[in-house]
């Protein structure tokens, strides 16, 4: 039997079927070579290493213990991107070499399964954007500018810590996982692993919290675009663009993705220069000037149309676009934030960090801070991606450790450049335009006169700065703009107009970054919806089989129309709630994403220990362990405290009351009607939190039985029931990362030689 490097006997299985055909070279890099390789440290390796742990060491010195009056933000910049590399080379080396333990020498879905449509061999630097762009969608722009409202020490520790340990864990187990499993979904490999009960409940509470997440981000789209000509009129554009992208590369010119991306990139900057003209016309400004309902009617139809047109059409060129715009404005964000090096005036802890009474959102610090954050840190929206698309298309194995660990740290890295242009701008401006209108008033003066009753230190905005600042960045107001996106687009704008352009720019660039969250949105809402309505037709299909036939356009359509249905009730919900929809919603779409982590953690749990990691459990258990105790404890707070800004019975209460009473307004409604569209939200909020929270501990519960279960079948010497699909052996190779080794290039060269009808086709690009 073969030995791994770890000194671990692969499975007789593997031996017995993977026999590599005499024809080919090898499918995977000799495992000898390969450790030789990786434990081979030079002078300028080890330098190298030790100067990204020192330039590190001193930017998390400078951010959490110097903590002057103001900070510089270029410790952002390198305090994450050194812990992410550590975390990179190391951590996740840990878990590949104990946990996961690739081999080259099986074929994945991707080749075994190939059919031109789900399963395609995709190269993995594209297979990387593909990811990158399904993951990364409102959750790492919004979350951190709301938790901006707590201090940036607590949220950049969350974001930084939380994806080495956390989110780029799960994202890569879930991956490889359903990988082995010929990409079956998070709902099946529960099914499987937690039997039927805790199967049952993952599968319902996964299609419950995907209607959440999807109304949540739509929810700042509308917030984004409301009242704004500009935007409504740049973003409209971005679907004809996607479009002719599509047919461009469909039929036009096939495979050109570069080409078409850079047409695509022009078109969108045309797009953003001809909404600022046509918004400063008159026909342009009544024609484009749109209210939330209106927006929010809007992308329900887009929704649904979007879902059932074809993958080529309309999803994948965006996702070509997007993951352009998203890493080329990132990375051009972090530059220049190193060259213009702003002083960061927000505290690390804020006033609102040990109170629950927070304008921008209630609760306090622990657990609200983790839940908030989501997407950047830990968010189980990935956890579907990552059983859905991607493993369907990953040639190789030792690819995925790339794919989902490394790609999450992108969206980190996201993550942290949105806070930092969040508490770049004015304090006071910050809470002048993420607190709802019922505080505000809606107008510069009465915004002005309620931020600096607040008694935060060092703020003190006139009603002139509100003004100026709408009028640089093409608005008529930006008081009350919730939901984080416009908050961010000013913070890019206040960085990138020092950067290049100066204040005459800032107007552009505002709009670019509205355009460049508008591309991470709309993915998100079209391709959630997608998946919403694979999982509706799979389960569906347990009861009538025609349903799981995917390209059977009646169910299709239906289940497409039930998933959009839902999201869209919950969006209109938040769009017309008088509390603030984003403020009441965004902690129940914090809560449900992190409780589906802890699902998504659950079942990872229970196939590491029945893969005998017990050793090294724990680095699935404690991400797991912390994600339950935060969601379980903020579910509870939701529902049972008394506090009517945390609790929505609490709140539900108070406002029956007032009604009970024959007030006609009462707290933030202003009218009767509003006072009852609280209680029938609160209502609705707050049972949904009570069905999360009881699945998802129905979910723990089950895995942690099915865990012991495991440990004592390994220890009575019994053999478990093996759920991955039977090994097949590989006939192609490719490299594990974007740059491949010395011993992968030796190795490709080999592979280059072959004659081409013994080659597999070129991986596409799907």
């Amino acid at each position: 039997m073969g030995k791994m490097p770890d000194g671990k006997a692969r499975t007789a299985l593997d031996d017995d079927v993977l026999v590599p055909d005499p024809k080919l070279p090898p499918t995977s890099v000799d495992e000898v070579a390969l450790e030789a390789e990786e434990r081979k440290w030079t002078p300028t390796k080890i330098a190298i290493w030790a100067a990204i742990a020192l330039l590190g060491g001193v930017a998390w010195f400078m951010l959490a213990i110097v903590r002057g009056e103001t900070v510089n933000a270029i410790w952002f910049v390198f305090a994450s991107v050194c812990t992410y590399l550590i975390g990179y080379r190391f951590y996740s080396k840990v878990i590949e070499r104990y946990i996961t333990r690739p081999n080259d020498r099986r074929a994945t879905p991707a080749e075994y399964k190939a059919d031109g449509k789900d399963y395609v061999r995709t190269d993995r630097n594209v297979l990387f954007g593909h990811h990158f762009a399904a993951i990364a969608g409102a959750g790492p722009l919004v979350g951190p500018v709301i938790a901006a409202q707590m201090g940036y020490l607590p949220g950049t520790i969350w974001i930084i810590i939380g994806v080495v340990l956390a989110g780029a864990v799960q994202d890569y187990l879930v991956l490889f996982f359903s990988m082995r499993r010929g990409g079956r979904s998070l709902g099946q490999m529960a099914r499987e692993e937690l039997g039927v009960i805790g199967g049952t409940a993952a599968l319902v509470a996964t299609l419950l919290i995907m209607v959440i997440i999807v109304a949540i981000l739509a929810l700042v789209v509308v917030n984004a675009l409301a009242e704004s000509p500009w935007g409504v009129f740049s973003v409209g554009m971005t679907i004809p663009i996607a479009l002719f992208m599509g047919v461009y590369l469909r039929f036009l010119r096939p495979g050109k993705v570069l080409e078409v991306s850079l047409i695509g990139f022009v078109l969108l900057m045309a797009a953003i220069i001809g909404g600022g003209a046509v918004a400063n016309t008159e026909w342009g400004a009544a024609f484009f000037h749109l209210d939330k309902v209106t927006i929010a009617w809007g992308l329900i139809v887009y929704g649904f149309i979007a879902a059932i047109l074809p993958v080529w059409l309309l999803l994948a060129p965006r996702d070509y676009l997007s993951t352009f715009m998203k890493i080329g404005v990132i990375v051009m964000l972090a530059l220049a934030i190193i060259v213009v090096r702003p002083e960061i005036t927000v505290p690390a802890f804020s006033e609102f960090a040990s109170r629950e009474n927070g304008p921008v959102f209630p609760g306090a610090l622990f657990p609200f801070l983790f839940v908030t954050i989501a997407c950047g840190a830990l968010s189980g929206f990935h956890a579907l991606i990552s059983s859905g698309t991607t493993p369907k298309l990953i040639e190789k194995e030792r690819q995925t450790r790339l794919i989902g660990y490394g790609g999450m740290l992108m969206e980190s890295f996201v993550a942290i450049m949105a806070l930092v242009a969040a508490i770049s701008i004015d304090r006071g401006l910050y809470f002048a335009m993420n607190s709802p209108a019922a505080l505000t008033g809606g107008t510069v003066e009465t915004a002005a006169t309620w931020v600096n009753s607040l008694g935060l230190a060092g703020v003190n905005i006139t009603p002139d700065l509100l003004s100026e600042t709408a009028a640089n960045v093409g608005e008529e107001s930006i008081v009350s703009r919730t939901g984080g996106a416009p908050t961010l687009a000013v913070g890019l704008a206040h960085i990138m107009q020092q950067f290049i352009g100066g204040t005459a720019m800032m107007a552009f660039w505002y709009h670019f970054a509205i355009m460049f969250e508008a591309l991470f949105i709309l993915t998100a809402v079209d391709a959630g919806t997608r998946v919403a309505r694979f999982m509706l037709q799979d389960s569906i299909g347990n009861f009538i089989p025609k349903f799981k036939e995917h390209s059977w356009r009646p169910g299709a359509w239906l289940c497409t129309a039930i998933m959009v249905g839902a999201w869209g009730a919950v969006l209109l919900m938040g769009v017309t709630d008088p509390l603030g929809g984003i403020n009441t919603l965004f902690p129940l779409f914090g809560i449900a994403n992190q409780l589906l982590a802890a699902i998504a953690l659950s079942v990872c749990m229970a196939i590491a220990a029945r893969r005998a990691s017990f050793k090294y459990l724990w680095i699935v258990a404690l991400p797991l362990a912390f994600a339950a105790v935060v969601t379980i404890t903020a579910s509870f707070q939701k529902i049972f405290s008394t506090v009517p800004a945390v609790g929505y019975f609490a709140n539900n209460a108070a406002f029956a009351k007032a009604l009970a009473d024959g007030k006609k307004e009462f707290g933030t409604a202003k009218t009767v009607a509003a006072m009852e569209a609280v209680v029938r939200n609160t209502m609705i909020q707050g049972w949904l939190s009570v069905i999360f929270v009881v699945l998802s501990i129905i979910v723990i519960i089950t895995a942690i039985v099915a865990t012991a279960k495991a440990f004592r079948n390994a220890r009575d010497g019994v053999a478990h029931t093996d759920h991955e699909d039977p090994a097949v052996p590989s006939r192609g190779y490719a490299p594990a990362g974007l740059i491949p080794t010395a011993a992968e290039r030796e190795l490709m060269a080999e592979w280059n030689k072959l004659p081409a009808e013994l080659r597999l086709e070129t991986p596409g690009h799907h």
